[in-house]
């Protein structure tokens, strides 16, 4: 996705963290953390009354709505699950009632075929954001050896993600090295093993090209950091069936982001990748077919995907890139 700041980027990507939040039944403690109810309503809950959403998804849908409370807190107004197959002649459907404060999604042990189906796809949506790489990031911390089984959004497991790779994974791990190698050269390899003093806890430890030496995460410059993490999440062995990322290009050299492109180009053969982005560099890189321009209209945040026969004249003589920065292609501000 490519558009002006503002131009709703970044809310399409808070649709599918707030999904996740749902799923993971910690809707209030997001609402809390994120400034309260005020910051999910259009304007203000004196403006908007209620947040709704409806997704359709293969055979399946999801519809809630969520209004806002006294107490500063969202609770639904509804919530149901649907499933169609192509034989069907009606969907069937499944109401999961209202006034709950979190969903009811996973709340039965033997939940019906539309839960079923809706659940197992917003399980697979995950949402990954790689900035955070100041001293204190979870990612350059000692971190829990057990808390290894997928890559989490901030990489904050990252030393035990890759330890089970090394563990299991050979050829994948060693791709990563390889890939990693190719936008930091003086990389050597990870050196991944539990804290000799407690055996549950890992720390991301590495050493350069030609030296025995051992450095932590905090030697890495903050971009080797985040391709590190980006090119791990991208040539694991099981990907989820959606992933998430929001600019992703931040802090990387422009080679690393032309190898970027194709990480994710490649990723997209095994997943659905969805990926919001400023970089002209990663533009440039990719079809028209690849591209969705994100406008903001009399308010509204309208997405719409490029085709190459809108712009096959153009791409004679210019590149994906230069259309956008000539505001060919929209996704540039305006009043």
């Amino acid at each position: 996705m490519i558009g002006a700041n503002g131009a709703g980027k970044s809310n399409l990507i808070g649709v599918f963290r707030l999904l996740n939040e749902i799923v993971n039944r910690q809707l209030q403690l997001y609402v809390g953390r994120s400034g309260g109810v005020e910051r999910f309503l259009h304007r203000g809950r004196k403006v908007t009354e209620s947040l709704e959403l409806n997704l359709e998804f293969g055979h399946s849908a999801y519809h809630c709505s969520l209004i806002s409370t006294a107490d500063d807190s969202l609770v639904f107004r509804f919530e149901r699950a649907s499933h169609r197959e192509p034989s069907w002649f009606t969907p069937l459907d499944e109401s999961l009632g209202s006034g709950h404060k979190e969903t009811k999604l996973n709340q039965d042990s033997s939940p019906g075929l539309p839960v079923k189906a809706v659940l197992s796809a917003l399980e697979g949506w995950r949402i990954y954001h790689f900035h955070d790489t100041s001293e204190s990031s979870k990612i350059k911390q000692v971190g829990d050896l057990a808390d290894n089984t997928h890559l989490r959004s901030d990489a904050g497991n990252l030393a035990a993600f890759l330890y089970r790779l090394q563990e299991t994974e050979d050829a994948c791990f060693q791709n990563i090295i390889d890939t990693i190698r190719m936008v930091a050269p003086f990389f050597g390899d990870f050196v991944l093993q539990p804290d000799r003093l407690n055996p549950r806890k890992i720390r991301l430890e590495w050493h350069e090209q030609g030296s025995d030496a051992y450095f932590d995460a905090h030697s890495l410059s903050d971009g080797t950091l985040r391709f590190i993490s980006l090119a791990t999440l991208l040539l694991q062995p099981e990907l989820p069936t959606t992933v998430l990322l929001d600019e992703p290009e931040l802090g990387l050299h422009p080679y690393a982001i032309t190898l970027l492109a194709e990480l994710l180009r490649s990723a997209s053969q095994r997943a659905q990748i969805l990926v919001s982005t400023q970089s002209v560099t990663l533009v440039n890189q990719l079809s028209p077919e690849d591209v969705i321009v994100v406008d903001r209209v009399e308010g509204e945040s309208r997405f719409r995907r490029l085709e190459e026969s809108e712009i096959a004249s153009w791409l004679e003589n210019y590149s994906l890139g230069e259309l956008w920065e000539k505001n060919l292609l929209g996704g540039r501000p305006a009043l």
